[in-house]
């Protein structure tokens, strides 16, 4: 059997050509040069997207050893687009399209003014780049095939004049979706208790789910969701506590949604205390010590302030297909490692605390159904006494079934909570969870 990502290579290869599809967008796995999907000799046209640094032990350590990877699917004389990039990748992409004779353009972000439609169904400023990129694509492929003026349309003139996209491009900008990509699930009731209960007799829990694992893609991710969690406000925001001022250095200050005191200074004029929560995994290969204070510090400048870090470990691994079909149970081995959670932690209540806690190595075994109470919600940063292992600012979660649970359990017993998950730092853990959704 050939590595995985080639043998889906060759399977959608196989597909496409029984399906006998009209057009097939392949997407690179990794880099691009060295791809499987690299065996396409005369594609249509070919797309770059933003670049960041990911995959660095696979690609290389800089943006230009990277897009070097990038520009191996350029083809002699094929069309090939892009979005700006910054100069050590735009360097490379037009060195290695001019050797190639690659008429290379760089694709204007979609302005959202003058497209023609309401709203993008993307969340995010940068899907504006993605979109700019996908219409400039598209156009491309349809001119080529002699396509374009059919789509044309009434609206000839406004088209050919730049001001307004094709209905079927509005169309589509309009319904795209992508799951586990600023996706938001509002976990009802209903779903997770099996009887039409109501709002006024639980709390609220939302889940905001980005698979971002890059520091680029997490900056996206940071700025999506304190617009989300905002927008979705339907009450005034929590007040913040006295003789403090908004300062995202000053993360001690403003803990816990900017409440120190649970009882005294968290009020709201609808009854609903809302905190944001962040349920956090990452593979080994990425670097939390620039992802994690990354997010919180986007997410500070904007206001928001994470109420409790949980980081738990996947069910799915990088290497594993599984049927979407398939049941996760909340049955897990009696030991687990859980080592990697637990060097999580530490780089976030370093981030908090503005120091290093260590932690005692027993605790990298504890037992796996170990749950931290509900109180552990309501804690400030006054009960986090790091050397005596009770951290009020985060936790180690013995599984990720458990953990739903656990978050489930915490809004159904008490009506006035809202919680507002960000769940983020890899695909893997945003795909475990949608699946216990049933997303």
């Amino acid at each position: 059997m050939p590595p995985l990502f080639q043998f889906l290579t060759i399977l959608a290869f196989k597909i496409f050509i029984s399906e006998q599809v009209d057009v097939a967008i392949i997407e690179v796995g990794l880099g691009g040069k060295k791809d499987s999907t690299n065996v396409i000799k005369e594609p249509v046209v070919c797309g770059i997207t933003s670049l960041g640094l990911d995959h660095m032990e696979a690609l290389g350590n800089t943006l230009g050893e990277i897009a070097s990877h990038k520009a191996g699917i350029f083809k002699p004389q094929i069309p090939a687009f892009t979005v700006p990039q910054l100069s050590e990748a735009m360097d490379v992409l037009e060195e290695t399209a001019g050797g190639l004779m690659v008429p290379l353009q760089v694709a204007v972000p979609l302005d959202i003014q003058r497209w023609g439609g309401d709203t993008l169904s993307l969340s995010g400023d940068h899907q504006l780049v993605n979109a700019g990129l996908a219409v400039s694509l598209c156009k491309c492929w349809l001119q080529r095939t002699g396509n374009w003026e059919k789509l044309l349309e009434k609206k000839q003139d406004e088209v050919a004049a730049g001001l307004e996209l094709p209905p079927a491009f509005v169309r589509g900008l309009s319904t795209a979706r992508l799951s586990g990509r600023a996706q938001i699930v509002h976990d009802t009731p209903l779903m997770f208790n099996g009887s039409a209960d109501t709002s006024e007799n639980s709390g609220e829990l939302t889940f905001y789910l980005d698979g971002a694992h890059s520091p680029e893609s997490m900056e996206a991710c940071a700025r999506w969701f304190s617009g989300a969690t905002k927008a979705n406000k339907t009450s005034t925001p929590l007040s913040s506590p006295p003789s403090t001022s908004f300062n995202v250095l000053n993360m001690k200050s403003f803990w816990g949604n900017g409440c120190l005191n649970y009882e005294n200074d968290c009020v709201q004029s609808s009854n609903k205390m809302s905190k944001q929560i962040l349920l956090f995994n990452c593979m080994d290969v990425r670097d939390p010590q620039i992802l994690l204070p990354r997010l919180v510090n986007i997410c500070g400048s904007s206001g928001t302030h994470f109420s409790k870090a949980l980081f738990v470990p996947s069910v799915s691994t990088y290497n594993k297909v599984t049927s979407g079909t398939s049941v996760i149970t909340s049955d897990i081995p009696t030991t687990r490692d859980l080592s990697w959670q637990y060097n999580l932690q530490r780089i976030w209540e370093k981030i908090i605390h503005g120091k290093d806690v260590s932690l005692d190595k027993s605790s990298k075994m504890d037992s796996v159904d170990s749950l931290p109470p509900h109180e552990l919600l309501y804690q400030d940063i006054s009960h986090c006494s790091p050397t005596d292992r009770n951290f009020a600012c985060s936790a180690v979660m013995p599984s990720l079934p458990l953990t739903i649970k656990w978050l489930r359990d915490c809004v159904k017993e008490n009506p006035s909570l809202r919680l507002q998950v960000l769940v983020t730092g890899s695909l893997h853990l945003v795909g475990d969870v949608l699946k216990l959704l049933r997303r």
